[in-house]
């Protein structure tokens, strides 16, 4: 039993998107962002029990509407096929799956047994006229994101593999979760999904409260609890049921949609589909409202659903959509009343205005000494390459490394000596070349029939970046140079979807800024609020950055260091300890580990003492100037291997 939808507490615009793809599926679905444990899955798996039943024949695995059968089902084709309502499918696509899963492939088992060849329909037929769900779709692997774009643009399934040539429909509505954390999603399925809801834990202790009151209440007695909230279920299903057939009749008059088209426009949306599905949304609001004319304030609801994840934004710049801003321009389409205007005014005219919290921290930290730079303009992109150089070369996205040996398979090749047999595709191969014969009974599996299972590895590396923000690096205004290359940097890992971290290092210790993740926008603000003051504690940095890459070396994520510092280390890790000489030692057990490594020298001056060059040759590291990172069209390229041990 699915928890109730209506039994949620809060999330008013998640329930608000769901129920208004369920008013019109050709909205293209929601994606559904937020932190962990914030319902996501929950709702989007209890929309499915308020969902008005639809009507499908019965033993359909495509899901074919009644009246107009796919030309491939057998069963929609016999005339005396058993039409009866049921619940709209509702399918999960698992992340691992593979292509043959999600499209359909040959029926083996009929095959087998010297039938004709028929098609075997995959998870794409099933969620037909229903709800195709993805956990953490933002993982979703390439091949099945190809799929789903490809299916999603012609509404039809088409495949052809194995002698078939099947092209059935597949029109479903689309429901995504993920978290930032876990990276973006590319940018061509992001502009798929028709609406997006970002949502957060509440604050408010009596809303949390209420939430663990009720979930616990529902794992108690699940058929209980159920039951004790049908009146409201059905409430809304009757609701549901009432805005679907009001569709059709409500109106959007031409001012609206001279508004739609000025929101697209002002908020920089390149994309067509954003006017056409902010007008479906609006119409589907006043539905479910029960009304027949869209007001201004339906378009207003729907800008603030489609919007925000189709905006032309650059990298590390926040998603979301500037509230301020909308309402400027809905003001600019209906003026206010003359009452609201005269309080403006006088508003402007009661004299100079409380200081921000923002301008409150700035002096605060300038009281204790602390100084938070911004960063300067970081120029074009740098592309960092790793030259892996050992028999045991970095299997990362950055390097050499064309098949991995080890993944998730994606398809099947024919070789006749292969190294990881594909069971399915050598069946089936044998099965079609014995069904051709005039023996099919005979069936027999030959050295022509064997294929290899292709894999794919992982498809990215972790960037550990070590930043020096002690004192020294507020001479010369040295740390907003040293933060445009950072960026810089992290615009290349933003491309290739890259796992970033961040350790920075001032005053008696080094801290782990940024756990590895694949969210670089979190790394970019959280080094835009970096302070910088105080001594270089340089051996606790690389001390902390070894325990990170050991760690992310044994859940198997291939490391690079980026290190950032003028090498003048001044605190030791033990008491009388030499600093430099512990700087030097740390190094060394990194060189030993094998790690690629770059190191950034941020002196500058004419009298330079060139620790950061020392301290590169005891990495094994590549040494750059950021006057020589600032240089045009510069590629980064880092020898690295590890050890066989």
């Amino acid at each position: 039993m699915h928890f109730p939808f209506s039994a949620i507490v809060g999330q008013q615009q998640l329930k608000t998107a769901l129920l208004l793809c369920a008013v019109d599926t050709t909205l293209g679905g929601v994606l559904i962002r937020g932190d962990k444990g914030t319902a996501k899955s929950t709702a989007a798996r209890a929309l499915t029990d308020i969902l008005p039943p639809i009507e499908r024949i019965l033993g359909c695995a495509f899901n074919c509407l009644p009246g107009t059968p796919c030309g491939h089902c057998e069963i929609c084709s016999n005339a005396n096929a058993t039409v009866q309502p049921c619940a709209v499918p509702f399918i999960t696509l698992p992340l691992g799956a593979t292509e043959d899963r999600v499209l359909g492939t040959l029926d083996l088992e009929r095959a087998l047994q010297g039938a004709k060849r028929t098609f075997q329909p995959g998870l794409l037929a099933a969620a037909h006229r229903g709800i195709l769900y993805i956990d953490e779709v933002n993982l979703l692997a390439d091949h099945l994101v190809d799929v789903l774009l490809d299916v999603a643009a012609m509404g039809v399934n088409s495949v052809q593999r194995e002698g078939l040539s099947v092209t059935h429909p597949a029109r479903f509505t689309l429901i995504g979760t993920m978290n930032l954390e876990e990276g973006d999603l590319r940018p061509q399925l992001l502009d798929r999904f028709g609406l997006m809801v970002e949502v957060a834990a509440p604050r408010e202790k009596t809303l949390r409260a209420e939430v663990v009151r009720r979930r616990i209440a529902f794992e108690a007695d699940p058929a209980a609890y159920v039951s004790a909230w049908a009146p409201q279920q059905n409430a809304l299903r009757a609701q549901l049921a009432t805005a679907q057939q009001l569709l059709s009749k409500v109106i959007l008059d031409d001012a609206l949609l001279d508004l739609i088209s000025h929101l697209c426009c002002e908020f920089d949306v390149a994309s067509l589909r954003a006017d056409i599905v902010m007008h479906k949304a609006s119409r589907a609001l006043a539905a479910l409202d029960g009304r027949l004319q869209v007001t201004p304030d339906d378009v207003r609801s729907a800008a603030q659903l489609v919007l925000p994840h189709r905006r032309r934004r650059k990298p590390f710049e926040q998603p979301g959509l500037d509230q301020d801003r909308l309402d400027e321009l809905m003001q600019q389409a209906s003026p206010p009343p003359e009452s609201e205007q005269e309080s403006e005014a006088s508003s402007e005219e009661d004299g100079p205005q409380p200081k921000s919290q923002q301008e409150s921290e700035q002096e605060s930290e300038q009281e204790t000494g602390q100084q938070v730079f911004a960063a300067a303009a970081s120029g074009t992109v740098r592309r960092i390459a790793v030259d892996a150089v050992a028999m045991h070369p970095i299997a990362g996205r950055r390097s050499a490394v064309a098949d991995a040996p080890r993944g998730r398979v994606v398809r099947a090749v024919p070789d006749q000596n292969p190294t990881s047999l594909a069971v399915g595709a050598t069946l089936r191969s044998a099965a079609l070349r014995t069904a051709a014969t005039d023996q099919p009974l005979e069936f027999k599996v030959n050295r022509s029939d064997l294929h290899q299972q292709i894999r794919i590895g992982k498809s990215a590396n972790l960037i550990l970046f070590v930043v020096d923000a002690s004192g020294s690096m507020a001479a010369q205004r040295r740390m907003e140079a040293v933060k445009g290359a950072v960026l810089a940097l992290l615009t290349d890992a933003y491309q290739r979807r890259d796992e970033v971290a961040v350790i920075s290092f001032r005053g008696d210790a080094a801290a782990l800024l940024l756990a590895p993740t694949r969210s670089v926008d979190r790394a970019e603000q959280g080094l835009r609020e970096l302070p910088t003051g105080g001594r270089t504690p340089l051996p606790h940095a690389l001390q902390l950055a070894l325990e990170t890459l050991e760690q992310a070396a044994a859940n198997g994520a291939p490391p690079l260091l980026v290190l950032l510092s003028d090498g003048k280390a001044n605190v030791a890790l033990r008491d009388g300890g030499d600093p430099w000489h512990e700087t030097l030692a740390l190094a060394e057990m990194l060189a030993g580990r094998g790690i690629p490594a770059l190191v950034l020298d941020t002196e500058t001056g004419y009298l330079r003492l060139g620790r950061a060059a020392q301290l590169a040759q005891a990495l094994g590291a590549e040494c750059l100037t950021l006057e020589e990172l600032s240089a045009e069209n510069l590629a980064l390229t880092i020898r690295g291997c590890i050890n066989a041990t």
